[in-house]
């Protein structure tokens, strides 16, 4: 007889694993990993065994859920397949941030009648041209819920000349809007080869641990779905550990608060009314992405624990969306002392360690290996690749898990102050050290000044969804953006306290429920409350 239900949540930093008794919904244990962007199955492998000693047995399991903010850190990251896009029919031109944004005519009215012919030699050209630039295509026509032929004429051409994956749009959303139909429809193609690579990795887990349980993934709207549905709609996970952070909040029994999860790369907010989570029917929007996909009421922005400091040679200090590797996390890591600078020394660029199957045929990769860790800036110099050149490949590399980036972060500035201790505090203050000479400072207080900046940026996204909240998007702008100017500044006081949830929220969240004048309190097992949630959402009732 079945007796527990796993939950499993992977983020940017860590994966986190919990064993609940599903009649009681108690809690029996929890296990806390990092997550290993490079073969994400192996921090997946080290949660679960975690949870697997004192006489519980894979038979046991009735189900493992899973929740993931990978989908979301990758879009508000700008990281994903990329996604050609072809628009066809009579419409106001707009742009996605894809690799290629294609209008071509065609498309019905809204009675399904063509408005004009499919543009088949158009598509077929560009197609030609576009073949060795992107990984997937998405198609969005005129009015194709009303009538799909020229999405599906289009899909068949696609196909014909390159046999990357296309996504049509009448397929992903029913709503009329071109602009969030084409974008739901570019997040599909953008997410699935990384939701592929994701299950797979479940899958390798639980077959190695003997589980042959049902597995439900997470979506964003608070219900669960198959693996299959999971990869071929990727975008319905999107908002999928917002979801499971919504539904671990209003398990605390509070009316209504704002429900934050502060991870590595992201701080998701929700709403709590009248204990339940507060959905957005018509579709999520996360960073530059308004989508159809229906999700829990949420906002999603970059910040968080890992994000990238940054300090320019006057000084100056910035945290970038960009998730890096924290220098107090990273093996073997060459003393900052010798490379952490400002501008192309602020980043480490290191091969990973597992090389099967890589292409040694890229001059990057291939100097990395021979010489070890870099900088970008002595990469440029050693293979004569520079510019925005060399910014693409390394995205492309680290797509792709080849290399992994490393650069001083919030959390190395919480190791300096003794706030945290699960990495090697000495390479976060010699880090601190490199960083806090450009403008002058002690490194304590560069790196109080860190978690200052980290706090207003919590703040900021947190105030920035309740101004949408209140406001439609452009009445709230002058006073979201503009708050704190030359001649004034804006402080807001919230009506409703936080609830944390995430490891690192202990650490930023007390400041910033002091900014917003308001109280913050951390339930039991908030540090794997995502992967709480996924286990009682998958839960009989």
């Amino acid at each position: 007889m079945t007796r527990y239900t796993i939950g499993i949540d992977t983020g940017g930093t860590y994966t986190d694993a919990v064993l609940m008794e599903t009649a009681s919904r108690r809690l029996l244990r929890w296990s806390k990993e990092a997550t290993t962007h490079h073969d994400l199955g192996i921090g997946v492998d080290r949660a679960l065994r975690g949870l697997f000693r004192e006489g519980v047995r894979p038979e046991e399991i009735g189900r493992l859920s899973v929740s993931t903010t990978l989908a979301t850190n990758a879009v508000v990251e700008g990281r994903g397949a990329r996604v050609g896009l072809f628009v066809l029919g009579i419409v106001r031109h707009f742009k996605l941030p894809v690799v290629a944004n294609v209008f071509l005519k065609g498309g019905h009215d809204i009675t399904g009648r063509e408005e004009q012919p499919l543009d088949i030699e158009g598509l077929v050209d560009t197609v030609q041209g576009l073949k060795n630039e992107v990984d997937a295509y998405a198609v969005c026509g005129a009015m194709a819920i009303r009538n799909p032929t020229h999405e599906l004429v289009a899909e068949k051409a696609i196909a014909m000349i390159d046999p990357k994956p296309v996504f049509c749009s009448h397929r992903v959303s029913d709503h009329p809007g071109m602009k969030e139909r084409a974008a739901t429809a570019c997040l599909h193609a953008r997410l699935m080869p990384m939701m592929e690579n994701f299950l797979a990795s479940i899958r390798s887990s639980m077959d190695r641990l003997g589980l042959a349980c049902p597995v439900t993934l997470i979506c964003g709207n608070g219900q669960g779905t198959g693996l299959e549905e999971a990869v071929q709609r990727a975008a319905v996970t999107m908002a999928s550990g917002p979801a499971a952070t919504a539904r671990f909040g209003a398990s605390t029994g509070i009316g209504s608060a704002l429900v934050v999860d502060v991870g590595g790369t992201t701080t998701d907010v929700c709403m709590l009314r009248d204990g339940q989570p507060v959905m957005r029917r018509e579709g999520c929007r996360i960073g530059p992405w308004q989508t159809h996909v229906e999700a829990i009421d949420m906002y999603t922005a970059a910040g968080g624990g890992d994000s990238h400091v940054v300090c320019d040679s006057r000084g100056n200090l910035r945290l970038e969306k960009t998730r890096v590797q924290p220098l107090a996390m990273t093996r073997d890591l060459p003393d900052p002392g010798r490379w952490l600078g400002s501008g192309l020394r602020a980043t480490l660029v290191l091969p990973t360690a597992d090389d099967t199957g890589q292409d040694e045929s890229d001059n990057l990769l291939r100097w990395l290996r021979q010489h070890g860790p870099a900088t970008p800036a002595t990469l440029a110099e050693q293979t004569g690749v520079s510019g925005i050149v060399l910014e693409k490949r390394l995205e492309r590399l680290a797509y792709r898990q080849e290399i992994i980036l490393a650069g001083f972060t919030p959390t190395d500035a919480l190791h300096v102050l003794g706030r945290l201790d699960i990495g090697s505090r000495e390479q976060a203050e010699a880090g601190a050290g490199v960083l806090a000479a450009i403008p002058g400072m002690s490194p304590e207080a560069f790196c109080r000044q860190v978690l200052d900046r980290t706090e207003e940026a919590i703040e900021a996204i947190i105030i920035d969804y309740l101004g949408q909240a209140i406001w439609e998007d452009l009445q709230a702008v002058p006073f979201l953006n503009r708050r704190d100017n030359a001649l004034f500044r804006m402080e807001f006081a919230l009506k409703m306290p936080l609830i944390g949830i995430g490891a690192a929220s202990r650490c930023f969240l007390p400041g910033v429920a002091r900014r917003l004048h308001t109280t913050v309190s951390f339930p039991d097992h908030y540090q794997v409350g995502n992967a709480m949630g996924a286990a009682l959402i998958s839960a009989p009732s």
